[in-house]
């Protein structure tokens, strides 16, 4: 009865997101307190939350001031000179701007932290993708997909769960999903220029003559865009920038700190006057509170999930919903499952207590652990649309839409991506049905 209750306060809360019932951070927080009530787990709701919300908090914090940090950056016209460029470079080509866009994503997600990729192609990309006047969904769902691609990358996550929850090497595991991976980041790139297509026959290419494209670009400057550039800080702007994200990939510092710094030393140079860094605080602070609300609120519902033991009766569920008839088919089976599984699960969940599970009934029929592990990897396309993944919600604020939204536009060709994955691993035989 639990595991159907999990799964139902599962589909209760996307049917509410999607059909705009309740928003995103509502129904993190209701529906699972209600389920909870219902299930009898009452006195213990508080402590359980929490306890989410305490796991959460460095991710919340991180976000917050990262937020602000890059706003701070939008708005002293740090990437001014680039969107100028690429406007130029682009001039007006909705298909340009699209496949640029999974390039860039493609290349900035080898770092293997999503919140680094969303914040620097959002950073980057956002004016453009708004000037031209492309689809305010389509620079995330490029973004995305993206980067669920590298989220494979050992140091990304799921790869390195998979090998601590079955004790495997980095090579038996990563090296064989790296065509897996080459192919899913061309089907991308193809999809984005379809997309880029379809909004190249919508919106049209301005053909204008470089001079034409800078006056126009400098004529959509507003006011308040003009007050708060600080041209003649670039340099200043672009090396902390730069530093900033050499400490945050060395991982010697914690990344909320780094932020924090990052943010006081941009304020204290680019506005040296404490009414300055007052407004600008607000200014910037009205992007992040959103984004950071859903985060703790992301963290009621884990937390929720884990302490009422939820999580764990929905993968025993999955295991055993499994007929013994199948098992030499594990690892066919295994790839199946992880889209659904990683999709309705945290990666710790579905990787420390699903995947082991499964694997030891695998090897049992003669499934090769690595095998599993791969297999495991597959569902990757469609995680980070989860709502159990904070990161999304950063991407979300970030581009001013809703994560339903997101869901609907994306969710398809994340599944395609998968598949993609599938078929070149039974092609290669990493994979057999």
């Amino acid at each position: 009865m639990l595991a159907v209750a999990g799964f139902l306060m599962i589909i209760v809360f996307m049917v509410l997101i999607m059909t705009k019932k309740l928003a995103p951070m509502l129904a993190l927080m209701i529906v699972p307190i209600l389920f909870a009530l219902g299930l009898g787990f009452g006195p213990g709701i508080g402590k359980m939350a929490m306890a989410g919300v305490k796991q959460v908090a460095p991710t919340g914090v991180m976000l917050f001031f990262a937020i602000i940090y890059f706003s701070l950056m939008l708005e002293t016209g740090l990437f001014s000179p680039l969107v100028k460029k690429v406007l130029i470079w682009v001039k007006g080509d909705p298909l340009k701007i699209c496949v640029g866009t999974a390039i860039l994503a493609t290349a900035v997600s080898f770092d293997g932290d999503g919140s680094t990729t969303y914040l620097i192609t959002t950073a980057a990309l956002y004016t453009i993708h708004r000037k031209v006047g492309i689809k305010p969904i389509i620079l995330p769902t490029i973004v995305i997909l993206c980067n669920s691609v590298l989220n494979i990358i050992p140091w990304g996550g799921p790869t390195a769960r998979v090998l601590a929850a079955l004790h495997l090497e980095i090579g038996e595991v990563f090296n064989p999903m790296i065509p897996g991976m080459i192919v899913g980041a061309l089907y991308i790139w193809a999809f984005s220029y379809y997309l880029g297509k379809k909004e190249r026959a919508r919106i049209g290419t301005v053909a204008l003559d470089e001079q034409h494209i800078v006056a126009q670009y400098e004529a959509s400057i507003t006011d308040e865009e003009k007050a708060t550039a600080r041209p003649n800080l670039i340099w200043f702007n672009l090396i902390l920038t730069v530093v900033l994200f050499i400490t945050l990939m060395a991982d010697v510092v914690p990344s909320a700190i780094i932020f924090m710094v990052g943010t006081a030393l941009a304020l204290m140079v680019n506005y040296p006057k404490s009414k300055e860094q007052s407004a600008r605080l607000i200014s910037s602070g009205s992007n992040a509170i959103p984004v950071v609300g859903m985060v703790f609120a992301a963290g009621i519902f884990t937390g929720i999930m884990s302490g009422t033991k939820l999580i764990e009766v929905m993968a025993q569920a999955i295991v055993h919903a499994i007929p013994a008839s199948m098992g030499p088919h594990m690892g066919f089976i295994s790839a199946f499952l992880s889209l659904p599984g990683v999709f309705f699960l945290t990666n710790d969940a579905y990787y420390f207590g699903v995947l082991p599970v499964l694997n030891q009934a695998a090897n049992s029929y003669g499934v090769p652990t690595a095998m599993m592990g791969i297999a495991s990897l597959i569902g990757q396309g469609a995680h980070l649309l989860s709502p159990l993944v904070p990161s999304t919600y950063l991407l979300v604020g970030l581009n001013k839409i809703e994560f339903g939204d997101l869901q609907r536009y994306a969710l398809l060709p994340a599944i395609g991506l998968s598949f993609c994955m599938l078929i070149v691993a039974l092609i290669l035989g990493i994979v057999t049905i």
